[in-house]
């Protein structure tokens, strides 16, 4: 079916008029396609990556090598998502942002725009999906859900809250009810 922006528009999770390109802290969560457990299992609270999650931490740690511009702080990778705190900073030229992977602006307005957090993520996804799917044999088959959430992280107590958060997130995953876990 061809895309029809008319009918298939997504209204923006994104803070209306926020330039995701200026320094800061973003906590970002990025779902599996379907929430499928793809990166390994939890066991007695702790995360047990298996090739795949081991893949995904890889390009989230080479995140930070490509994108001189950017820190990564506490992250964790979970069956069927990752966390993580990505800083901004600015560069040593001037400029200001998060870029990698992503493909090129084309004149036409769509994709994250150079510099972003949105443009990070993009390489980050396509980065763990393309080296997924080599290793299954399995060329354009989707590994994460459209989009992502995020969080611009305001203080130092935000922060401290939102470590704390990723730290505990394994230990947290039995009683967590969106993964089929019991909350009593």
């Amino acid at each position: 079916m061809p895309n029809n922006p008319l009918a298939h528009h997504r209204k923006s999770i994104r803070l209306k008029g926020y330039d995701y390109t200026c320094p800061g802290a973003y906590f970002v969560t990025i779902v599996t396609h379907r929430r499928a457990c793809v990166f390994g299992e939890i066991a007695g609270g702790v995360m047990r990556l298996n090739e795949w999650g081991e893949i995904a931490r890889l390009e989230w740690v080479e995140t930070a090598a490509i994108r001189r511009e950017i820190e990564l702080d506490e992250f964790v990778i979970m069956p069927n998502h990752i966390h993580g705190i990505v800083i901004i900073m600015e560069c040593e030229n001037g400029l200001v942002g998060a870029t990698g992977r992503s493909p090129l602006r084309s004149t036409m307005p769509c994709g994250p725009a150079n510099k972003s957090l949105a443009s990070l993520i993009a390489g980050y996804k396509s980065a763990v999906t393309t080296h997924i799917n080599a290793i299954r044999a399995t060329p354009g088959a989707p590994v994460w859900q459209r989009n992502y959430w995020e969080h611009i992280i305001r203080d130092d107590g935000d922060l401290s809250h939102i470590r704390d958060y990723i730290h505990n997130n394994p230990v947290q995953w039995e009683t967590d009810v969106e993964n089929g876990g019991d909350p009593a």
